[in-house]
């Protein structure tokens, strides 16, 4: 019977795909994990206890099927679990890489509160969609019944792609216009390759190229046209750039030469990944080899980067962060692994300084403790009377978030409002901007997020633009 594959967890215990070792895995930039063999895949999925209230599913920002599809991963029917899962998702294969499953679906399995250790989720979801592209089942995306209107997406990101991939299915012209070289956003060039190999995002641009959603890379918004030129070539626009602005820390020595913004540290890797020349790179200025590196942050960003300057041959790599490892915003998982490849934590530190010759010499360090509870409900950090320490830094990466930047002036729209955060303001029931046929959706919204939440807000965005695009032929503006 095929129920004599489930609720397996009490006697089967948790397994992950067995992750290369620490020494071999920071000589590359592959992935660190090996995937599941099939029958590794289908008992692992078989430990899903099945629950009435799948709080796996709640907690997954798209609500993923996911017991269903463990489910029939298990029974063995891969290619079903592929269709349910990609029924709810654009990426599913992506997100099976970079979530923090262990704050979302993973985290709040039944089963993990039980003690018998959570569904290996994430690596299942991204065994049935690798294995689905292998295997052929991945179907082209075939655009919807052409309905004579056209759509400008602005930002390859997540969110854009997954919006752009709606709306052609609508049946819409769809144009994605794009700052980088490339498409992919963040997860082109943020997310380092050791966490997503790059082929993963360029098979899924290429499947929307191919399904006829027209890319202008190298495209500026307030260089190459302004928002009220694409409102006149588009009957709908989606602001969907992302937020890219550095969050700056205050210090003296803060400008000084070898201090540098985490984005373009990564970007600058991944560029080299690709193959390009990257003049930052090759003259030693966003290239950590033989380099002490302080990273100032606790997030995923700043795990990206301390993990990067690992592989690129750094002296030594530290991390700087002003909470405790049980207050920090960035995955467990992730410090682990950085851990196992070398990287030092120094808990409880904030820089109070930079100091520099010709260039960086090393950090100045408050300690901190912590004291009450701020809004996010994390204790709030505070200058420890104690004192504090030097840290010896040749390059200093600052990673501490990123806030939007000024789309309307980029933009050369004042009248788009935007929130006291910068932010873009949309109606939160139609996801549409203060100008009309506009809408916004991702980080651009929300503030920096997680990819799984852009994904999502791409499809809500797009069946709200749907609705406003039929009510426009609708009213005769434009002909049906």
């Amino acid at each position: 019977m095929a129920n004599d594959h489930l609720l397996k967890f009490v006697d089967r215990a948790q397994s992950y795909p067995a992750k290369r070792d620490a020494e071999d895995r920071a000589d590359d930039f592959r992935e660190i994990a090996n995937r599941y063999s099939v029958p590794a895949a289908e008992d692992q999925a078989g430990r899903c206890s099945q629950c009435g209230v799948p709080y796996c599913s709640v907690h997954c920002p798209l609500h993923n099927h996911i017991p269903d599809w463990l489910r029939l991963t298990a029974e063995g029917r891969l290619r079903e679990a592929y269709e349910l899962s990609n029924s709810t998702s654009t990426m599913p294969e992506i997100c099976g890489r970079i979530c923090p499953q262990d704050r979302l679906c993973e985290g709040n399995c039944v089963i993990e509160f039980s003690g018998h250790g959570a569904v290996t989720i994430g690596s299942v979801e991204k065994f049935i969609t690798d294995t689905a592209w292998e295997e052929g089942w991945v179907e082209p995306l075939v655009p919807g019944r052409a309905r004579g209107q056209s759509v400008a997406v602005i930002g390859a990101g997540p969110a854009g792609l997954s919006a752009a991939e709606y709306l052609r299915g609508f049946g819409y012209d769809v144009h994605v216009y794009d700052r980088y070289d490339r498409s992919g956003g963040l997860l082109t060039y943020g997310i380092p390759g050791f966490k997503l190999e790059k082929y993963v995002v360029t098979r899924r641009v290429e499947r929307l190229a191919a399904g006829g959603i027209v890319f202008h890379n190298d495209f500026e918004i307030g260089r190459d046209a302004s928002l009220d030129e694409l409102r006149q070539r588009h009957d709908a626009v989606l602001i969907a750039t992302g937020v890219y602005k550095p969050r700056a820390i205050k210090a003296p020595g803060v400008a000084s030469d070898g201090v540098v913004d985490a984005l373009d540290y990564l970007t600058a890797s991944n560029r080299k990944s690709f193959g390009d020349a990257v003049p930052a790179f090759d003259d030693g200025s966003l290239d950590a080899a033989g380099k002490h590196v302080v990273v100032i942050g606790g997030g995923d960003t700043a795990m990206d980067c301390v993990r990067t300057a690992v592989r690129q041959g750094a002296a030594s790599v530290k991390c700087l962060y002003r909470r405790d490892r049980a207050n920090m915003p960035g995955s467990q998982r992730e410090v682990a692994n950085a851990e196992e490849e070398g990287v030092e934590f120094v808990w409880l530190s904030a820089p109070e300084a930079f100091l520099a010759g010709e260039s960086v010499t090393g950090v100045k360090a408050s300690r901190m403790r912590l004291g009450q509870p701020d809004a996010s409900g994390r204790r709030a950090p505070e200058i420890d009377p104690a004192g504090g320490f030097d840290v010896p830094a040749d390059l200093v990466i600052k990673a501490l978030g990123f806030d939007p930047e000024d789309l309307p002036g980029l933009f050369g729209a004042p009248e788009l409002g935007v929130t006291r955060w910068g932010t873009v303001l949309v109606d939160n029931k139609t996801l549409m901007t203060s100008l009309d046929g506009v809408f916004a959706a991702g980080d651009i919204v929300r503030g920096a997020s997680l990819v799984v939440w852009a994904i999502r807000d791409g499809r809500d965005v797009a069946t709200t633009m749907h609705v406003y695009l039929k009510a426009k032929v609708g009213a005769g503006k434009v002909a049906a």
